[in-house]
């Protein structure tokens, strides 16, 4: 039987103005139906003990969370080792509610971005609006990342998880250190 291993191998670099990794393996379920359904609500919030996300946020506490990724779909995070007993609670739950639910974990790469200047390391990024006022812990946004298709939310005031597709792990980590480069520092935000 073969070990499942994460798209870099736990890379890490911490030379520049914000410290970019590859996270754990984490085990993530897409959930696709009504989300105002209340078998859908308690097929996630039941596998996670987190409240259903509102429009654009994340309820997260260390390996288990509920992402809003869009009007019918919610990505519910959970340990890697308890994928399938995660993935079988939450389709008992949902019982013959029209609804979706697949384990993505290997098809996707996790990063996290971390540091007094991760705010500004994404914002060079992503089309979002980063102002610390506007994109707090808990904001969650699936956008493009340059030309990479990718979702991310803030853990804490200096700290970003980036989600995106496995193929693209290289592209994103290199992405994250071209933005993170020693004396880049906009200073936008710190004037804000």
């Amino acid at each position: 039987m073969s070990k499942t291993v994460i798209a870099l191998n736990g890379a890490s670099w911490e030379g520049g103005i914000a410290h970019i990794s590859e996270a754990p393996q984490q085990g993530m379920i897409t959930l696709r139906g009504d989300l105002t359904a209340a078998a859908v609500i308690k097929a996630a919030t039941g596998a996670t003990g987190q409240e259903m996300p509102a429009q654009g946020k994340a309820q997260c506490a260390g390996e288990k969370g509920i992402c809003w990724m869009s009007p019918d779909e919610v990505l519910v995070l959970c340990p890697y080792a308890e994928i399938d007993k995660t993935l079988a609670k939450i389709k008992a739950d949902l019982g013959d509610t029209h609804s979706l639910a697949v384990d993505v974990s290997d098809a996707r790469a996790l990063f996290v971005v971390q540091g007094p200047n991760a705010r500004e390391v994404m914002a060079k990024l992503a089309p979002v609006n980063l102002h610390p006022a506007t994109f707090t812990p808990g904001k969650f946004r699936r956008t493009r990342m340059a030309q990479v298709p990718a979702a991310f939310w803030m853990q804490g005031e200096d700290a970003f998880h980036v989600i995106c597709f496995r193929s693209n792990a290289q592209y994103m980590f290199d992405l994250l250190k071209t933005a993170a480069q020693p004396g880049s520092e906009v200073g936008y935000f710190a004037a804000s």
